[in-house]
């Protein structure tokens, strides 16, 4: 059971190394992660957050700006708007998320209230989008 034990503080202590050495500090949210989910989380956090993925991190962090100004969480609204900034986007570029966000939702509030038929929605959609392609060619 020792060994077991000092398998994980020793994991754990690698894993807040990885985390320190990336971040300059382990956030003291970090800390509040049972041992045995830290590295998964962490390995995410640093993929996702972090990482080169399909999506430039600028324009993560620009989506997380807008998603958050929606759920008003403002730990996230703070992370992703520093992130955004880490990751070459301009006060502008930020606005403009959040405003993006403000449009849509809106536009979600009222095709959802008003119960417009999804069916005919799509049907138009496709004629939208065919129509739009055809006079860029």
């Amino acid at each position: 059971m020792e060994d077991i034990a000092m398998a994980t503080a020793i994991n754990r202590g690698e894993i807040e190394a990885d985390i320190k050495e990336t971040l300059g500090l382990v956030p003291h949210f970090f800390s509040k992660i049972p041992t045995e989910l830290l590295g998964p989380e962490w390995e995410i956090f640093k993929r996702i957050e972090l990482g080169e993925t399909l999506i430039p991190n600028k324009y993560k962090e620009l989506i997380g700006v807008g998603l958050h100004a929606e759920t008003k969480c403002k730990y996230c609204s703070l992370f992703h708007t520093e992130a955004a900034k880490l990751f070459g986007a301009t006060d502008e570029e930020i606005q403009e998320a959040v405003h993006y966000a403000k449009a849509s939702l809106g536009w979600s509030a009222y095709i959802n209230g008003m119960q417009e038929d999804y069916d005919q929605f799509a049907a138009e959609l496709a004629q939208v989008t065919d129509y739009v392609r055809s006079k860029a060619a």
